[in-house]
Order: C-alpha cells, then structure tokens, then sequence
C-alpha cells in the first residue's frame, strides 16, 4: 500500500513539472528574442549614428580634393588638384593644410539654428539646420566674421518664406542653396559663396 502510494506521489509530481515546462520555454523563448530584437536595433542606431555627416568631414574632404567631385563646386578647382598631383608626386613634401584650404577656399561653418517655416498644411512647423559655407579664396575671413549676423538673417528670413513640403523635395533644398549663394554674394565685397554644404537638416 506504501509502495502504491509512493508511486502515486512520484506520478503526481512528474504531471506538476511536465505542466510547467512548457511555460519555462515559453518564457525563455520570449527573453531571448526580446534581448535579440534590442540588440538590432541598438546595432541599427549605432550605424546610423556612424553614417550622420559632420563639418568636420565635409572639411577633411573638401581638402583631400573629393568635396569638390560630389558637389560639382568647381571643376577648374579638380583640374589644379591634378596639376599639384602631376608636378609633385607622391614622393614631394606634402603642402601644409593652411596652404590647401588657401588653394580650396575658405569653409566656413554655421552654428545649427532654428526657423519657423511658412504655414502649409496642417499645423506650424520648424526647421534646424546647420550649414558649411565654401568661399572663394578671394575671400577674406574678417568679412564673412562681419557678415555673420547679416548672413544668418538672410537664410532665415529665406526659411520663414519656404513650405515644408518644398523643402522636403531633393529639387527644393538644392533650390535653398542656390537662394542663399545668389543673396550672400550681393553684399559681399571680396570674394563668393562657392558651394553649401547641409551638415544638419531636420524638418519638425
């Protein structure tokens, strides 16, 4: 009768674990893809982070001579990065950066800032953006630093005019920049704006 006992006791409890298995795997299951689906996208924000431009990239290839190849911003410019290539070789003394961006132009960065945009459809929106202006080596630094105030003033007063959809447009933001270039190079007495390089452009 103890034996029989025993054995009911021993059957009872292997029913109880083989209850609860299934909801240990369940719940296993459930962990590791959740531990997985937040490592891809940490991975997938990392990536991006990677990918965003800053203006010191846009400089470090402007100097090394690509800037001017993805952005159209001169091609007699390439033709002298050829010439400088062709006479020196590899083997010459490096020209010191100083002298490269008195070659290229003068880069100058915009700190980010922040404009409301013309009412479209739905309510008010806002756009910041940070820019990378490339002047001529005409250009003096002492005039662009005068301008500063003058020259912020334009492109805003040029993004309260614009809707946010026109400058979600590829066309559109290349339009913004032929604006800006046209109205800075009105009042600049020395030198021009070459080219305009978006470092920032969020539209909210």
């Amino acid at each position: 009768m103890a034996e029989e006992n025993q054995e009911n006791n021993e059957s009872a409890a292997s029913a109880a674990n083989s209850g609860k298995n299934p909801l240990l795997v369940i719940l296993v299951l459930v962990n590791t893809i959740a531990v997985a689906a937040i490592g891809f996208f940490q991975f997938q924000n990392h990536k991006k982070l990677n990918s965003v431009t800053t203006a010191a990239d846009i400089m470090r290839q402007d100097l090394s001579g690509t800037g001017g190849g993805e952005h159209g911003g001169g091609g007699a410019e390439g033709g002298g990065h050829g010439e400088k290539k062709g006479e020196g070789g590899h083997g010459a003394p490096a020209a010191s950066k100083a002298e490269e961006l008195k070659v290229d132009g003068l880069l100058y960065p915009l700190e980010p800032f922040t404009a409301n945009l013309a009412q479209g459809e739905g309510p008010r929106r806002f756009i910041r953006i940070s820019l990378v202006l490339k002047f001529s080596k005409e250009t003096k630094k002492e005039e662009v630093d005068a301008r500063k105030p003058q020259i912020s003033d334009t492109i805003i007063s040029m993004l309260n005019s614009k809707k946010p959809e026109e400058l979600l447009k590829k066309e559109g933001k290349e339009y913004l920049k032929e604006e800006v270039k046209t109205s800075i190079n009105n009042f600049l007495v020395d030198g021009q704006v070459l080219d305009i390089f978006y470092v920032g452009f969020q539209i909210n």
